[in-house]
């Protein structure tokens, strides 16, 4: 099939991410998994061309259409999944977006036992790049820690440690707070390895009790209250837009 898209042509996966159907990254694997189909016939190449005006594709026999992208940002509580729904009935993140249109989701992930700033939208391809190693989006946490780290730890983190064989990227870390027997950092990473925060002080033998996303790219979480949410303003989605394109206007040059 052919995989160099005309001016009115896109590639699968961008429209299905586009539509709100899946991130790119999962809309690549129902393509490989022969659940999409194009004008009636499976394709398993995300890079296929595909022309929203005029082609119909159907993922699990359902018809996809673009929908329009809505953003908001979701103060996620303490003890809840990031997931839409959960068969075990669990609370989760779809409970607080159940009641909106567009079918917005969330963007990468917060431990269940861990609250603060989500990014939920249904614009696939802004979510992909958000969550992508390579476009570097600042995250920043508020962690309460048992015990209170020395300079020659704190040092380290900063440096990078190594997790599973791998050294973390260079993070921000200041103290926030310090008690006799705990303390607040504050810990900016540019990369999102599953549960980061806690396995880069685990490394050091220190417990994390408590952390909160408080930011991420140009996003903050202050002044909204645990489990709401609240639609971004238009220039809060041009930032969130432009910090994530600088990285493809560098490959251009």
């Amino acid at each position: 099939m052919k995989t160099d898209p005309s001016p009115s042509e896109e590639r699968l996966a961008r429209f299905l991410a586009r539509s709100g159907t899946a991130s790119r990254r999962h809309a690549e694997e129902l393509i490989r998994e022969g659940r999409v189909t194009l004008n009636g016939k499976a394709v398993r190449e995300p890079g296929t061309c595909v022309d929203p005006a005029k082609d119909s594709v159907r993922v699990d026999g359902k018809r996809v259409k673009p929908a329009a992208p809505v953003y908001f940002l979701l103060h996620k509580p303490r003890n809840m999944l990031c997931t839409m729904e959960d068969p075990r009935g669990r609370p989760c993140v779809g409970d607080l977006l159940s009641g909106i249109k567009g079918k917005p989701y969330p963007v990468g992930r917060l431990d269940f036992d861990a609250e603060g700033l989500l990014l939920c939208t249904n614009d696939g391809e802004l979510a992909n790049r958000v969550i992508h190693p390579r476009y570097k989006v600042r995250k920043v946490y508020h962690v309460k820690v048992r015990g209170v780290p020395d300079k020659k730890v704190i040092d380290r983190l900063r440096s990078g440690v190594v997790l599973d064989g791998r050294k973390t990227a260079p993070a921000g870390v200041s103290f926030l707070k310090r008690g006799d027997r705990n303390c607040w950092l504050r810990m900016t990473l540019h990369e999102g390895r599953n549960r980061q925060v806690k396995k880069m002080l685990e490394r050091f033998r220190y417990q994390v009790v408590k952390l909160k996303r408080v930011a991420l790219g140009p996003l903050a979480l202050e002044g909204l209250p645990k489990g709401g949410y609240r639609r971004l303003r238009p220039d809060e989605v041009q930032k969130l837009q432009a910090s994530v394109a600088g990285v493809d206007k560098g490959k251009k040059r």
